[in-house]
C-alpha cells in the first residue's frame, strides 16, 4: 500500500494460451480411444454384411431397425427407463423432503447410507434382491412355510417390474443428492411464513418447495433416464424372461450369435439415444447450476 493509503489493484490474472500444438496430444488420445472405435462401429453398421443376400449394408441395417426383435427391445428399453426414472424421482423427492424438512435423529446418517448405493456394483443389488424376493428367497420361503402355498407367491423379480425396482434402488441417489443440495439453499423463512399463515403441509410443498426443486428434479431425472437406458448388468443378472433391452440385445447379437453387423447397428441407435439424453441432462444441469 502506498503512503497515501490507497490500495494498489492486483494485476489481472493472465491465463496461458494453449496453441494448436498443446491441443494435439489430448485430441490424439480422444481420437484413438473414442472416435476411432466409434467410427468402426458406425462403418460396420452401414456397410457390414448382416447375412441378408441381395441387400447392401445400409439396406440390411434398415431391415434390422424394422425387425420385431429390435422394436421389442427398443420398447422395453424406453418403458423400463421411463418407469425406473419416474420411480427414482418419486422416491428421491419423498426422501429429500423427509431428510430436509422433517428433522429426526440420524437423518444425516440415513442420507450418507443412501449415497453408498452409488458406490455399489449393480449386480450386488440384484443379488440381494434374489436372496430376498427370488423363488427360493427369504420372503417366499417364509410365506410358503407360514401359509402352505404350493408355489412361491412372489414372482415379480423375474419380470420387467423386478428390473425397474432394482434400477430405482440403485439410481435414486442420483435424484436425492441434487434435491438435498437445492433444499439446503431454500430460504426457510418462506416455509415458516407459509406455515404461520395457516398453509397445510401439502400446500407448502406444492407452492413453496417444489418450485425450487424443479431444476434439481430435471437434472437428476434426466441423468437417471440416461443411466437406465444404458443399464446392462441389472437386466442380465436378473434374467427376466422376455425382457430384452438394447444393451442386452447388443450383447446377445455380438457375443452369443457373433452377428457383429447387427450388433453394431443396434449399438449405433443406442449411442444416438444416449447422446440425445446426455444433451438433455446437460441442459437440465446448467439450469440447476444457475
Amino acid at each position: 500500500m502506498p503512503d497515501g493509503g490507497t490500495a494498489v489493484a492486483a494485476p489481472p490474472l493472465v491465463r496461458p494460451r494453449i496453441g494448436p500444438v498443446g491441443i494435439l496430444p489430448p485430441a490424439l488420445v480422444l481420437a484413438v480411444l473414442f472416435l476411432y472405435p466409434l467410427a468402426l462401429i458406425v462403418r460396420e453398421a452401414l456397410v457390414g454384411d448382416v447375412g441378408t443376400p441381395g441387400e447392401s449394408g445400409l439396406a440390411s441395417s434398415l431391415a434390422v431397425l424394422a425387425s420385431p426383435f429390435f422394436v421389442h427391445a427398443l420398447g422395453n428399453t424406453v418403458l423400463i427407463a421411463v418407469a425406473a426414472t419416474a420411480g427414482c424421482v418419486l422416491v428421491g423427492l419423498v426422501l429429500a423432503l423427509l431428510l430436509s424438512f422433517v428433522p429426526f435423529p440420524g437423518a444425516g446418517l440415513v442420507a450418507r447410507l443412501i449415497d453408498t448405493f452409488v458406490a455399489l456394483p449393480t449386480f450386488l443389488v440384484t443379488l440381494a434382491f434374489t436372496f430376498l424376493y427370488g423363488s427360493a428367497g427369504i420372503l417366499n420361503e417364509v410365506l410358503v412355510r407360514a401359509f402352505g402355498f404350493a408355489t412361491p407367491p412372489i414372482d415379480f423379480l423375474y419380470t420387467a417390474w423386478g428390473v425397474v425396482l432394482a434400477e430405482v434402488t440403485v439410481y435414486t441417489p442420483f435424484v436425492l443428492r441434487p434435491l438435498l443440495a437445492a433444499f439446503s439453499q431454500l430460504d426457510r423463512a418462506q416455509v415458516e411464513v407459509a406455515s404461520v399463515l395457516g398453509a397445510r403441509p401439502w400446500r407448502i410443498v406444492h407452492s413453496v418447495i417444489l418450485p425450487a426443486a424443479v431444476p434439481a428434479l430435471a437434472a437428476g431425472g434426466s441423468l437417471c433416464l440416461l443411466l437406465t437406458v444404458n443399464e446392462f448388468g441389472i437386466v442380465l443378472f436378473i434374467g427376466a424372461k422376455g425382457v430384452i433391452t438394447l444393451p442386452l440385445l447388443v450383447y446377445d447379437k455380438a457375443i452369443q450369435e457373433s452377428a457383429y453387423a447387427i450388433a453394431c447397428t443396434i449399438a449405433v441407435v443406442n449411442i444416438a439415444l444416449s447422446l440425445a439424453l446426455f444433451g438433455l441432462y446437460r441442459m437440465a444441469a446448467a439450469r440447476f447450476e444457475t
